[in-house]
């Protein structure tokens, strides 16, 4: 009857999961979609407490009030600017769970071992499944690369270390090198690991390489490609949690870690999409290497610059302005003044639109969440496809932040590193405002040839205090 209780709340929770993931597609359903998944994942808990059985109580209080407090403590403290950084540190939790699980399997069988249990079997025979030592073997992988990738990705998110790709000579060669050396030590733990040391010394060896390997992988990348790193690095995590899954006989870790596996790599494919770029070319291009010389003041002959009151001026008169969200926003932590001036511009009978690129800012949906904790209401966030038309109908398009997503050359340049990209098309509006402390270059590391459309007038400075300035303005000539 326990048993049939356990698997009743599991199918329960994964019915959760999947409702609550098909919920989070939708910005106006996400919360809820959320809360569906977190009341889920609580199901899960007390299925697992009950499948256990006798627990020490001691050991239980201590995880629930560590885990419980980290999460809350997060959730409270955490800015919404810094929520890549989150994901990608809870990304790597995850992957560096599942490897210690399957660690912690193989030491299990140690005591087994220890205890009498015939020495000259493989830990598949030991255990009576096959499949058991195949996926302890893909939980060392999948979770060392994703635990140790995803604090690589934390650190380049904070500004620990530099966002710029990170290239030695013979790296290809050496990444390739540890590659067959995982495959081939995953393969002798799972078929060939007779007696306690070689097990050990195999699980340990593997998930050494493995650390090394998420290292490897993830400092290649620069800034720029952040979404479709951490889309991965989130796949990765779930990919570990399902092969943990099948190590422990878990139906439920199977089924929610396909899910986030599933769901990951669909996420990677729409982001490589968005940027025209494969995701080889993402992972062992070396993106951005050029970033830190490129897009110099020199490179520029025709820019117009701009004050706050000369935009005020220009935006009292505007029926449709488009306002374009990017990284500069996230870093300014601009968002609440940025709906501030929006809605004295709906006051004044101006229709505002926010225009949403899928790789704008470090993380899938980075700008639906800064728009979404500022209360910008939902109608008005619009996906690129949808709003690129709207440009030629706008009388402002105002950037904010943003720089690689609005640069021509994607349409252009046929040999510009960004070209095929899919932009927004800002230069179809009668006025482009784009608010930027300089002239220097995005993540690209390209000239952004924006600058000098006849168009457009730049509006230099801090997005926060250039903001609020044109807010006060627009405010006195309203007046």
């Amino acid at each position: 009857m326990q048993e049939i209780i356990v698997h009743l709340i599991y199918i329960l929770a994964s019915i959760l999961f999947i409702y609550g993931l098909k919920l989070l597609s939708s910005v106006r359903s996400a919360r809820r979609g959320n809360m569906l998944a977190a009341l889920g994942m609580l199901l899960s808990i007390i299925a697992t407490l009950i499948d256990v059985g006798s627990i020490n109580v001691a050991w239980l209080i201590a995880a629930i009030v560590i885990g419980g407090g980290i999460g809350a403590a997060s959730a409270r403290m955490v800015q919404m600017t810094a929520m890549p950084q989150m994901v990608a540190i809870f990304n790597g939790f995850g992957g560096g769970a599942s490897a210690l699980v399957a660690l912690s399997f193989v030491y299990e069988h140690l005591l087994k071992m220890q205890g009498g249990v015939p020495a000259d079997a493989s830990l598949a025979a030991v255990v009576g499944r096959g499949d058991t030592a195949v996926t302890v073997a893909l939980s060392l992988i999948i979770g060392g690369i994703t635990f140790s990738g995803s604090m690589i990705a934390y650190a380049k998110l904070q500004g620990l270390m530099t966002g710029q790709p990170v290239l030695f000579k013979g790296q290809h060669a050496v990444n390739l090198i540890l590659g067959l050396g995982m495959l081939a030590l995953g393969a002798w733990l799972a078929y060939f690991a007779f007696g306690a040391h070689s097990i050990a010394l195999m699980a340990i060896l593997l998930t050494v390489l493995s650390l090394v390997m998420g290292v490897l992988l993830v400092i290649p990348i620069g800034g720029a490609d952040m979404p479709v790193v951490i889309s991965l690095l989130n796949s990765y995590s779930g990919l570990a949690a399902c092969a943990t899954g099948f190590v422990l006989q878990n139906s439920l870790l199977i089924i929610s870690g396909s899910l986030v596996g599933a769901s990951g790599i669909i996420l990677t494919n729409i982001m490589c999409k968005a940027m025209n770029r494969s995701l080889a070319n993402v992972l062992f291009g070396g993106f951005g290497a050029v970033a830190a010389t490129g897009g110099g003041k020199s490179e520029y002959t025709n820019v117009k610059s701009g004050d706050a009151e000369e935009a005020a001026m220009i935006m009292e008169t505007a029926e449709l302005v488009i306002i374009v969200p990017g990284y500069g926003l996230a870093v300014a932590q601009a968002q609440h003044i940025c709906k501030e001036l929006g809605d004295t511009l709906e006051k004044n009978g101006t229709k505002v639109l926010y225009a949403i690129h899928p790789v704008a800012g470090r993380m899938p949906g980075h700008m639906n969440v800064l728009l979404a904790e500022a209360q910008v209401p939902y109608e008005q966030l619009v996906e690129m496809d949808d709003i690129n038309p709207e440009f030629k109908n706008a009388d402002v398009a105002l950037i904010v932040g943003a720089n690689d997503v609005v640069n021509p050359a994607a349409i252009n340049d046929p040999a510009s590193p960004i070209a095929g990209m899919p932009v927004l098309n800002v230069w179809e509006a009668r006025t482009v405002m784009m608010i930027k402390r300089s002239l220097s270059p995005g993540f690209a590391g390209i000239k952004n040839e924006l600058f000098e459309y006849d168009n457009t007038m730049m509006l230099f400075g801090d997005a926060k205090q250039m903001l609020t300035k044109m807010k006060s303005e627009l405010q006195e000539l309203l007046k």
